[in-house]
């Protein structure tokens, strides 16, 4: 009798995201904020100032679930719009001063997290991971 193959890497990847959001969701609860809400705030904590067709594509949402993502964030105060001085027909997406302390207050917890995730791997290994991670999110990109 052979054993069973392997998982494919596609079933892996998604079962780690599946984990991951599992526990951040969990973390974030107290906080009213989900883990696709949380993931549009650090989005933006890296590159403030986005359309929200832009949020949306750096999310991995599609614009009609952002439209709606957006609207909750904004009605907590946790982002702001306003006209895009570029361009009067669009609105750019601003992390407030509240949605700022919101990631620094969970910051820590994030990091256990993914700490516990990595448990076992180098620095080395570490760094060789988010890098082929990377590389696989922009072949597909």
């Amino acid at each position: 009798m052979t054993d069973a193959a392997p998982p494919s890497l596609l079933y892996s990847v998604k079962q780690v995201e599946l984990a991951t959001r599992a526990r951040l969701d969990e973390l974030l609860r107290p906080s009213g904020v989900t883990a696709l809400q949380y993931t549009a705030l650090t989005v933006l904590e890296r590159r403030d100032g986005m359309s929200s067709a832009e949020l949306a594509r750096n999310s991995f949402v599609t614009p009609q679930s952002m439209s709606d993502l957006v609207g909750a964030l904004e009605r907590r105060g946790l982002i702001a719009r306003s006209p895009d001085p570029a361009s009067r027909r669009r609105h750019v997406i601003s992390l407030t001063d509240e949605g700022r302390e919101l990631l620094v207050l969970h910051a820590p917890a994030v990091q256990h997290l993914e700490d516990e995730m990595l448990t076992g791997f180098t620095a080395r290994e570490r760094a060789v991971f988010r890098d082929l991670l990377n590389r696989a999110r922009a072949a597909l990109g």
